[in-house]
């Protein structure tokens, strides 16, 4: 029955991912990067989207030539134009305004960004499209003074397709971007950490054959590790019936596949002498998909993930997840992380702590760290922007949840690495709550029956006892992981105050911390218990480890945070000074002593 139900869910995959625009594997395509020098211009009464009546220049017929996206110049010297692209100064992406222009530090609302090229594509029917890494908060986006559409969501990619208003030359992209915090918005008005505006992933151009592979899920059998399943989606107008080669070399797998009248293939192969990707393991086999007009190459390793009473089983091995949280900042440039660089010295610091296992908070961060947590062998926890208190009973609320989740889980599907779908952050129990985010839990469960869901929980009292703690949420009944954050020793109490704490958790499941920590200035150095020196994080870390080892699920932990990161919320002078000091390693790079608390702990650590 069990396996009814997951091939169902599987096939559930199918017609979800069907519907999607979505491109995966822009690493693999035909790509030209749109990325560097882009004019901008800081707007922040919207001059260039509405008229005086505050009427929507991109929803009129004709609209003014003082519409931004039109990118106009005057026809004649006593031709009114208020606006120059460019004449205008130039702004690098990726990135974010706020650490690049020094008047932009604190600004939120609108910026509006251009960018001019040539393109010839290589076949004169191919198709192409405009993709966006990410683009925080709110964008609209125009090609040749026509809107291509909105997209709101700041960590999530999205694509257009422009082939019928692409040239040859002297395209002009438009594109507005707007950082403004709404109560509505996922995330909410209230966070904890920078809300860095502008274009801050990269821009591609990809070009596609005119019937290409739009998407595929190649995962193990999540009840069969012997099982290679999965599906194969076309796009275009003559995808029935069409004839997809799918090749695993190093496994000898080479399989002919025909698609249905919707353009989709779903397979199943059958194979026992898989190399299991693992940490310790991190192998990843070549697969190519190859139909009559193109072929698209990825790197995937095949592990499988679930629960077992209060484990966690990694290919049917019980593993202790050694974590540590991290913030997608850059960690020299300070500034919102987007490159290559960043991700792998964050990574690096990971693994050099002793991490075989990283909780990417509290949005999806660039795909960058999860393709290299592919080759180094770290573990990862994704998670939905759904942080504190956010609007639980506005239906457009949750479509935007949704759409952030669903996006990210499409982009990183194949990924051995990610194996938890995190559902939130810190937020409070009521009923619109809790509806909300089982919606949540039930529409991930649709679309990825292979990983395991999990949020960041809140701790409570026992029974109303000052000594014992517990888990009371009701959604910790819908989770596989029960996780949660607490910091006693920071917010509740002094660090010694671990020594008087015991756990009550009745639930039968993995527990992970997914958060604990102190902040700590570094250099500062004083008595142990002297809030902010590098000696009170040290004895935190050492008497919270003593204290959550004494939980019988524990199966893993992810303290607050691997580096120093920005926050408005942190304006303490000469400690915070608009940094959350909690970070194991500074804002410039420096170990703090509690770095190393936490490395021997993991070493020792089976």
């Amino acid at each position: 029955m069990k396996k009814i139900i997951l091939f169902v869910l599987m096939l559930n995959i199918i017609q979800t991912y069907a519907q999607e625009k979505l491109l995966i594997n822009s690493y693999n395509r035909n790509t030209t990067l749109l990325d560097g020098n882009w004019n901008y211009i800081v707007d922040p009464y919207e001059n260039g989207y509405y008229n005086y009546r505050y009427e929507a220049f991109d929803t009129q017929k004709s609209p003014s030539k003082n519409a931004y996206f039109l990118n106009s110049k005057p026809s004649s010297p006593s031709d009114l134009v208020e606006y120059d692209f460019d004449a205008s100064e130039t702004i690098h992406v990726p990135g974010d305004w706020n650490t690049q222009k020094e008047n932009l530090f604190y600004y939120e609302g609108t910026v509006w960004y251009k960018k001019s090229f040539n393109y010839l594509k290589t076949k004169s029917t191919n198709r192409v499209f405009v993709y966006f890494g990410a683009i925080n908060y709110e964008s609209h986006v125009y090609l040749n003074g026509e809107k291509l559409g909105t997209n709101i969501g700041g960590f999530t990619p999205f694509n257009f397709e422009i082939t019928d208003l692409l040239k040859e030359k002297d395209n002009f992209l438009v594109v507005k971007v707007d950082n403004k915090r709404k109560k509505e918005g996922v995330p909410t008005l209230n966070t904890d950490w920078w809300n860095y505006g502008g274009i801050t992933r990269s821009v591609e151009l990809i070009e596609t054959s005119s019937n290409f592979i739009q998407d595929y899920f190649i995962q193990l059998d999540p009840t069969d590790k012997n099982k290679i399943k999965g599906f194969v989606s076309l796009n275009g107008v003559e995808i029935a019936n069409k004839k997809i080669q799918l090749s695993i070399p190093q496994l000898k797998i080479n399989k002919e596949l025909s698609t249905d009248e919707n353009g989709t293939i779903q397979f199943e192969i059958t194979n026992k002498k898989t190399n299991y990707w693992s940490p310790e393991n991190p192998f990843l086999y070549d697969v190519v998909l190859k139909t009559q007009d193109e072929e698209i190459k990825d790197q995937i390793g095949f592990r499988s993930i679930k629960t077992k009473d209060r484990f966690i089983l990694l290919n049917d091995e019980k593993i202790f997840l050694k974590g540590i949280s991290i913030h997608e900042e850059s960690p020299f440039r300070q500034g919102r992380g987007n490159t290559l660089e960043d991700a792998k010295q964050l990574l690096e610091w990971a693994k050099e702590m002793g991490c075989n296992f990283v909780r990417l908070a509290h949005y999806p961060h660039n795909e960058h760290m999860v393709r290299l947590a592919d080759k180094m062998g770290i573990l990862v926890w994704e998670e939905n922007p759904v942080y504190w208190t956010i609007q639980w009973e506005n239906e457009d609320t949750f479509k935007n949840a949704e759409n952030q989740l669903t996006t990210v889980i499409n982009r990183d599907k194949n990924r051995a690495s990610v194996i938890i779908w995190s559902m939130a952050n810190e937020t409070p129990s009521s009923d619109a709550r809790n509806i909300f985010l089982t919606k949540l839990a039930t529409k991930t469960r649709t679309l990825d029956p292979t990983r395991l869901i999990s949020a960041a929980l809140e701790q409570s009292s026992f029974e109303g006892s000052a000594t014992v703690k517990t888990i009371h949420d009701p959604f910790a009944n819908v989770v596989d992981i029960l996780s949660f954050n607490q910091y006693i020793g920071w917010y509740e109490g002094l660090p010694e105050r671990s020594k008087e704490i015991t756990w009550k958790i009745d639930i039968n499941k993995p527990v992970i911390i997914s958060e604990f920590g102190a902040g700590a200035k570094k250099g500062l150095h004083g008595e142990k218990t002297t809030r902010w020196t590098e000696e009170f994080q040290e004895y935190l870390y050492e008497e919270t480890l003593k204290m959550i080892d004494q939980i019988d699920q524990l199966q893993g932990i992810s303290p607050w945070i691997l580096v120093d990161f920005r926050s408005p919320r942190r304006p303490l002078p000469e400690i915070q000074d608009g940094w959350n000091r909690k970070g194991l390693i500074s804002d410039d790079g420096q170990k703090k002593k509690a770095f190393f608390v936490l490395q021997n702990y993991y070493n020792n650590k089976n």
